[in-house]
């Protein structure tokens, strides 16, 4: 992507300081300074935030149109430097002109070539959460240069009515679990509003709706997963190109060819993107790697934190090439 790069830095007085030395010395305007960082890429601004120290982590929401923050991992940041990506479109990141359409797999991966390229170090691994494991698989397969890994967390290889009809399946064994519970309806009115969101007030509803469908038990965990859901944010994105034709996605035949060490995390309890997906995508990935959160639904970083914490870091440093690859 050949486009004209300015780099606006800021820095966030709530961050924490890195137990790495290195890090706290390091400039505030150097793109992996503890804080918040912005650059423009093409007329548009790319934001995104840095926590942690140790081997690099770029980390790409889902949705498409969920913010950033419901991905902080602070388990991680002690083992890691997590960089957060804010994906275009939302949060302080730039609106594309075809606003809201426009945000296809490419285009994403396109921006995480150039704030990777950004980042100034030789390789890092790449995490996908949902909508964002579609983008990182793209990527992995399409620009992986200065990847050393990717993490698809509960992603699958497919869109379309065979991914729609599992998910519905998976919402329907939900409710039959839950029947009865006073909160159903309104989980299942708001599966029932997904396709009439046309803008940034229907789209965090939603999100906010189906909420307690993402977690393994929710209503009995409610006091802990409350606060999650309330402060859920998002940007009306409409999945389609800029001639309005859908960004469909089916890499199983491009997956069996990918080189980059890959690793799948999901949880049992998973209705958006189930085991099924992620058991999929590792049969499709050679040597690829598997790890099944019992406890955990779509949100396994916040269900099962340590858990999820142990195979990520586990799988970043055993496929970490050199020191080199670490290196500020």
């Amino acid at each position: 992507m050949s486009v004209p790069v300015k780099p606006s830095h800021h820095t966030e007085s709530n961050v924490s300081t890195p137990s790495n030395p290195a890090a706290a010395s390091q400039s505030p305007d150097a793109p992996l300074s503890p804080g918040i960082h912005s650059f423009e890429v093409g007329g548009i601004t790319q934001r995104y935030h840095v926590y942690g120290s140790g081997p690099f982590c770029v980390v790409h929401s889902g949705g498409p149109g969920i913010f950033w923050d419901y991905m902080r991992m602070p388990l991680l940041e002690q083992h890691l430097t997590m960089v957060y990506v804010e994906p275009i479109g939302t949060g302080d990141s730039g609106r594309l002109p075809s606003h809201p359409h426009g945000y296809t797999r490419d285009r994403y991966s396109r921006f995480l070539e150039v704030l990777i390229n950004h980042l100034g170090v030789p390789k890092v691994h790449l995490l996908g959460h949902s909508h964002g494991a579609f983008v990182a698989a793209y990527h992995a397969l399409y620009r992986a240069e200065r990847l050393a890994g990717v993490v698809l967390y509960g992603g699958a290889p497919v869109t379309g009515p065979e991914h729609g009809e599992e998910a519905g399946r998976r919402v329907q064994e939900f409710a039959a679990k839950h029947a009865g519970h006073p909160g159903l309806a309104d989980v299942l009115a708001a599966f029932g509003a997904m396709s009439g969101m046309s803008d940034d007030e229907s789209t965090v509803a939603v999100a906010r709706g189906v909420l307690p469908s993402y977690f393994a038990n929710y209503w009995d965990n409610e006091e802990r997963f409350a606060p999650i859901r309330d402060t859920i944010r998002a940007t009306y994105i409409s999945g389609m190109d800029e001639d309005l034709s859908p960004d469909l996605v089916d890499d199983r035949a491009a997956l069996k060819g990918l080189e980059v060490p890959a690793l799948m995390v999901v949880g049992r309890h998973d209705v958006i993107c189930g085991p099924r997906w992620s058991q999929e995508l590792h049969e499709l990935i050679p040597d690829s790697r598997l790890v099944i959160l019992e406890n955990s639904g779509h949100l396994g970083h916040v269900e099962e934190p340590a858990l999820f914490s142990d195979a990520v870091r586990d799988f970043v440093l055993q496929t970490t090439g050199s020191e080199s690859d670490t290196a500020r």
